[in-house]
């Protein structure tokens, strides 16, 4: 049985083309990507090793192993994060002896307090399980028309494989997606991930579990949306980890003029304030 160590150091592996590394093309191949042989010897390990490492035979690889396939690999800061990550809970570092209770919901009141103060922004609070903790008045404006807020608990993991106005209303749906399942590996824990998505995977369908085991570090590029206002939004976000909590503050900006004077617009309308869910 893999793990996911191995199958992001597989999936690596296949996405990489021997010339881009220097190294010989050496005729046709049964599957495409850099053969297990030359990613050992970039790393400095054996064949077998790297074999039982990708199959999930071994699960507690050194820190120097872990660092010599990053190097091997060319991985860039974000995949040599995600890479030691995937060492750790493969190795059993992030797991409880029992089953937790899923993520906490509760926003502390500070954090509220700040919301309150980027008013009339678009912010929000989530978990990295896609729960919409509280969010702003500008965010319920922004967001209302699609439908994610129309849920008492909104998830935008579960609105974006389970809705079909998410696949209208996010212009590039498939790079959304991708960020949002990645985002489950980086979760209070294993455990927690476990946990939800044994709820989602059965009415997500391929579409969630193809990219659950992918490990694609995504490039978080603007947010496009196809707003039902007319036209396309722009946003760039930032985002504040809440490490204690488990939790992100994520604010949404506009990334054009276009879509600022389209957020000023839409704020005039009739919606909620700041609203948290307990």
């Amino acid at each position: 049985m893999g793990t996911p160590l191995g199958d992001f150091i597989r999936a690596k592996r296949d996405s990489i083309q021997p010339q881009s590394l220097g190294l010989p093309e050496r005729g046709r191949r049964r599957s495409p990507g850099l053969r297990r042989q030359d990613l050992a010897a970039r790393a400095g390990i054996s064949v077998e090793y790297l074999t039982r490492i990708e199959q999930g035979r071994d699960r507690n690889p050194s820190v120097a192993v872990v660092n010599a396939l990053a190097d091997a690999l060319s991985l860039d800061p974000a995949e040599r994060n995600h890479l030691r990550y995937l060492a750790k809970i493969t190795g059993g570092e992030c797991i409880a002896h029992t089953r937790p209770a899923p993520p906490r919901r509760q926003v502390r009141p500070q954090v509220l307090a700040t919301l309150r103060l980027i008013e009339p922004g678009i912010a929000m609070v989530t978990n990295r399980l896609g729960d919409v903790l509280a969010r702003t008045g500008g965010y319920e404006a922004v967001m209302s028309a699609a439908g994610l807020l129309d849920a008492d608990e909104p998830n935008l993991t579960r609105y974006l494989f389970t809705d079909p106005r998410a696949r209208t209303f996010f212009a590039d749906w498939d790079d959304v997606a991708d960020e949002q399942v990645f985002d489950l590996w980086l979760g209070p824990s294993v455990e927690n991930s476990e946990w939800f998505t044994a709820e989602l995977a059965p009415v997500a369908g391929p579409d969630f579990t193809r990219r659950l085991n992918r490990h694609v570090v995504p490039p978080r590029a603007a947010l496009r949306l196809d707003h039902p206002s007319g036209g396309e939004l722009r946003l760039e976000r930032e985002t504040l980890e809440l490490s204690s909590d488990a939790q992100q503050l994520v604010v949404f900006l506009p990334a054009d003029e276009r879509t600022a004077e389209a957020v000023e617009q839409l704020g005039r309308l009739p919606h909620g304030r700041l609203r948290a869910i307990s």
